[in-house]
């Protein structure tokens, strides 16, 4: 299970958010499937193939990984992540999980 923000939901189901940037632990594998939530109790709004696991510094984001993260540019998307985290560290390690929808007729 991976939670999202509800402002995200239909950002990952129109495609325009293939990536996210998660601090802590690892809980990702290459090719494995997770549900996609908006918190433990709801219903999955989507599966999700994970299709890449990094670990990077949060600094290191490019204008390409803004839009992977379905915002316009580093500098909107550094806004939404202070929002969520409390903070923004250009020296602070995140995983980069990449991501696409699995359409097989239970979405």
């Amino acid at each position: 299970m991976i939670l999202f923000k509800p402002e995200h939901k239909d950002m990952i189901l129109a495609g325009k958010k293939t990536q996210t940037r998660r601090v802590g632990k690892k809980r990702w594998k290459v090719g494995s499937i997770h549900q996609a939530r908006l918190n433990y109790y709801s219903e999955p709004f989507a599966r999700l193939k994970i299709t890449g696991v990094r670990r990077e510094l949060l600094g290191w984001i490019t204008n390409e990984d803004a839009e992977k993260e379905g915002y316009s540019c580093i500098a909107e998307y550094k806004q939404v992540f202070r929002r969520i985290y409390g903070f923004w560290d250009d020296m602070q390690e995140v995983w980069v999980i990449d991501f696409e929808v699995v359409k097989d007729g239970n979405n």
